[in-house]
């Protein structure tokens, strides 16, 4: 009942349209305790496929995969500050103008953690833009496992998966600009909030997403937009499910009809489904409330009875290689490209 008050208050600091609140407001990288979410509305026809550059599935795969070889990507680490170099390499030799916005933010238990936001522009003199992220870092602990609980994850598909389809579309885009400008942030310190083992857990939900709240409130180019925003976090697992995400629905409902109707066209169906889940805290709430740039959610997560919540491997070391899927990978790079190359 208290994280509950705690959830009804969050709603109203945040001003959320209440006819699209849910029961329970959960943190991104919490567990849920929700009821299933509500059916969707009737959706109207999707967009008109346009040409666009092949996506490989494979490429978004090797991304992954190489992230994950760095180890855990965990502020203040060796492999975060390796990783975090490969990410500024990797964009500069895809074309982009990158920008690295360093950092020094406080933890939820005081830890100072020297976190970096990485930037990388196409198109960086159009002035009508979008927005795409991913967070980077790896949660600290394995607090939803039974074993090594107090070791850091390799977050293969809860970090890795997002930039490894990000990656891939830089990688297009070096070689067929599209018309609109295009912006891919990779978000620091997103994973960093309270342990589930903490007695009395106040789960505040600033504990997660530094990164991204530090950007939207110093944006790395003074007076910064976008039209509007496309977060990928957790995308690349084996049975992954995209319902429409709560805050998302809540907060940027054009840019989830955008999106999943052009899933749809593109025979995505399956993986892109028109339920609404419980209105989570990521990097999406902070763009879109405190940047003010309409934001969708793509995130893997079930509503049904038998498996609720975020995926099955969500904070243990399940989260590892073996969870990826490049099929899913492909499916939802295919959408992102789908998305950019219509603009």
């Amino acid at each position: 009942m208290e994280k509950m008050a705690r959830a009804g208050r969050l709603i109203d600091r945040l001003t959320v349209t209440a006819a699209v609140v849910v029961a329970l407001v959960l943190v991104s990288c919490g567990e849920s305790h929700s009821d299933s979410g509500a059916p969707s509305r009737a959706i109207p026809e999707a967009p008109t496929l346009v040409a666009t550059p092949s996506f490989s599935a494979d490429s978004a795969y090797a991304f992954v995969a190489r992230q994950v070889a760095f180890g855990h990507r965990v502020p203040n680490s060796i492999g975060h500050q390796q990783c975090g170099d490969y990410l500024i390499d990797q964009l500069t030799s895809f074309g982009a103008t990158v920008s690295v916005q360093e950092a020094r933010v406080t933890a939820y238990d005081g830890t100072k953690l020297d976190i970096r936001n990485i930037f990388g522009a196409f198109n960086p003199r159009q002035k009508r833009r979008i927005l795409l992220y991913a967070h980077w870092d790896t949660r600290p602990y394995a607090d939803k496992d039974s074993v090594r609980t107090g070791e850091p994850i390799d977050g293969a598909n809860d970090g890795a998966s997002g930039v490894g389809v990000l990656l891939e579309l830089a990688r297009i885009m070096s070689d067929s600009l599209p018309s609109v400008g295009v912006d891919i942030a990779f978000f620091d310190a997103e994973d960093y909030g309270e342990p589930e083992w903490l007695p009395n857990r106040d789960a505040d939900y600033t504990d997660w997403c530094l990164g991204s709240q530090y950007w939207a409130r110093k944006p790395h180019i003074p007076g910064y937009r976008a039209k509007y925003g496309i977060l990928l976090d957790m995308v690349g697992a084996k049975g992954a499910v995209f319902h429409r995400e709560g805050t998302s629905v809540a907060l940027a409902p054009a840019v989830v009809e955008k999106v999943w109707s052009t899933a749809r066209r593109l025979g995505h169906a399956d993986l892109f489904r028109n339920r609404v889940t419980p209105q989570t805290i990521d990097d999406n709430l902070f763009v879109s409330q405190l940047a003010g740039i309409p934001s969708a959610n793509i995130v893997h997560y079930h509503l049904d009875t038998r498996m609720m919540g975020y995926f099955q491997h969500h904070h243990t070391h399940g989260d590892n290689m073996d969870a990826i899927d490049p099929e899913v990978l492909g499916k939802v790079g295919e959408v992102l490209t789908q998305v950019v190359y219509a603009e």
